[in-house]
């Protein structure tokens, strides 16, 4: 009797993977009509110098810790890109039978909450957790991103801001990005790397539930299994207050294995988008009606 197949992410990773490599762009030959897109099973396991058996009970999970060696040459014979290598060797490389408790909230460290506030007059900045929601914000960064929100919302872990929720279930927020789209496709992405770095991680599990219950487009996006580190770029903003910012951003991960980061975002000298935020930042200052609490 044939085994049953498990869903894991890395048999998922695999067949999305698999099914986007058209057969020419792989070298390969195609004989007769294809029932489904992409390569056959047997296809990218020759490609990649493996059994056609091994392959399958790779992908259906049912069998586990592959070595290194194989997983570049199937990243090889998939034609992977840096980070999805990265993200396959995350996912092959699982740590079975730990998924932990919920654990005590995050928060972010003194001094980089120090340094968040020294960046405050010019540079709007969030620290971020790995599940992407707001430990702090210096006074800019909550007036870019979420002045809808208590200037002390990341304090209280009970409401606390998430940027990926907020980019699907907030229409506040969701209204902000002038490029919705590549916003949440960005966003979706580098959950997938977070997700198979910390895959025992099960507030993050219960997040990436919610979201695909709640939103039909992120269920979509993380159906199609995008995945970039999204370490720098721009974002395109609608500010209620300031109008249309072309701003760039760098994410600064802090050198320890907690996944927490800070993202910092920049506007290009002389440009109106430095305007509008030099805008922004004299509101900062102004009094103005308490944000309701969330």
């Amino acid at each position: 009797m044939a085994e049953s197949e498990k869903r894991t992410p890395l048999g998922e990773f695999l067949r999305s993977r698999r099914a986007a490599l058209k057969p020419e762009d792989a070298g390969v030959v195609s004989y007769g009509a294809r029932r489904v897109p992409g390569l056959r099973r047997e296809e990218l396991a020759q490609l990649a110098g493996v059994s056609a058996t091994y392959y399958t009970r790779l992908e259906q999970g049912h069998s586990v810790n592959a070595s290194p060696a194989v997983i570049d040459a199937l990243a090889r014979a998939l034609n992977l890109d840096a980070d999805e290598r990265a993200h396959l060797h995350e996912l092959a490389s699982p740590t079975p039978g730990k998924r932990r408790r919920p654990s005590r909230p995050a928060t972010a460290r003194p001094g980089t909450r120090q340094l968040i506030e020294a960046m405050g007059g010019d540079v709007p900045a969030v620290v971020l957790g790995r599940r992407t929601e707001v430990l702090a914000w210096n006074d800019l960064g909550h007036r870019l991103l979420a002045g809808h929100y208590a200037a002390d919302a990341p304090d209280r872990p009970a409401d606390r801001p998430n940027l990926t929720r907020m980019l699907f279930l907030d229409a506040h927020h969701r209204d902000l990005y002038a490029r919705w789209q590549e916003e949440a496709t960005r966003a979706v992405a580098s959950l997938r790397v977070v997700a198979g770095r910390f895959q025992d991680d099960r507030e993050l599990a219960e997040l990436i539930g919610e979201l695909s219950m709640r939103s039909p487009e992120f269920a979509s996006l993380w159906s199609k299994h995008p995945v970039a580190t999204c370490a720098s770029g721009t974002k395109y903003f609608r500010h209620p207050e300031v109008g249309e910012l072309a701003l760039q951003f760098e994410a600064l991960h802090l050198p320890d294995d907690s996944g927490h980061r800070i993202l910092m975002y920049s506007a290009e000298p002389g440009s109106a988008s430095e305007a509008a935020l030099r805008l922004l930042r004299a509101k900062t200052t102004e009094p103005s009606e308490p944000a309701r609490t969330r």
